[in-house]
């Protein structure tokens, strides 16, 4: 089985978008049988954007590229159990989005678990290590800036942060963030428009106070 190479170039640009329903569908029918050679296709088609996005959801390059290689294995796994009732893309999003989430609410139970344990007395060092902001496409001025942006992306409800990455981080329409989500145009608005008001009324007195 090809497994995702380890080194994926963080500064390269993701996958042209809207890449032919036809070819994915193709693709489909060749994973299924068990080429090798077309799943090799589907991690150089979708690797950068599915790292992009768990990168987004956990802030951390080493966890995000260990919890993507998770999911084309699940893909490896699973495809046989892909209905078609969605796009491919839109399957592999869920599936990234939802690793990604459950490892973050997993190393967050660990962290507890050490915070409490420490309180007892126990020697313990389980994930004390300080978290790694790095954000391939984040542009704002000053790296303190940077990590309270960051900082406050990743405290808005687990929906809100998941709809909010597909748009600004992988641009995706409305309509796919909806598919995504399973859920309607209209929710998604209302997650954006949350999100969004969250971030400025935490980001805008911060900054001026910088």
């Amino acid at each position: 089985m090809y497994i995702l190479p380890l080194s994926i170039v963080h500064g390269s640009l993701p996958p042209a978008q809207g890449i032919a329903a036809s070819a994915d569908a193709e693709l489909v029918v060749q994973l299924r049988q068990g080429s090798e050679a077309a799943f090799r296709t589907l991690v150089e088609r979708y690797q950068n954007r599915i790292y992009r996005t768990v990168l987004a959801l956990l802030q951390s390059p080493e966890e995000a590229e260990d919890v993507a290689q998770e999911v084309f294995i699940e893909v490896h796994q699973t495809i046989g159990r892909f209905r078609g009732d969605a796009a491919l893309s839109t399957w592999l999003y869920r599936l990234a989005t939802s690793r990604a989430l459950k490892h973050r609410q997993r190393a967050r139970s660990q962290k507890r678990f050490a915070y409490f344990t420490s309180l007892l007395g126990f020697d313990n060092h389980v994930l004390h290590e300080p978290v790694d902001h790095a954000h391939p496409q984040a542009q704002m001025e000053g790296q303190q800036q940077l990590e309270l942006l960051l900082a406050h992306i990743a405290r808005l409800p687990d929906q809100q942060q998941v709809a909010f990455t597909l748009r600004h981080e992988q641009e995706l329409s409305y309509e796919e963030i909806a598919a995504v989500l399973k859920t309607t145009v209209p929710a998604v608005e209302s997650l954006l428009f949350r999100a969004r008001r969250t971030l400025r009324n935490h980001l805008i007195p911060s900054l001026r106070h910088a």
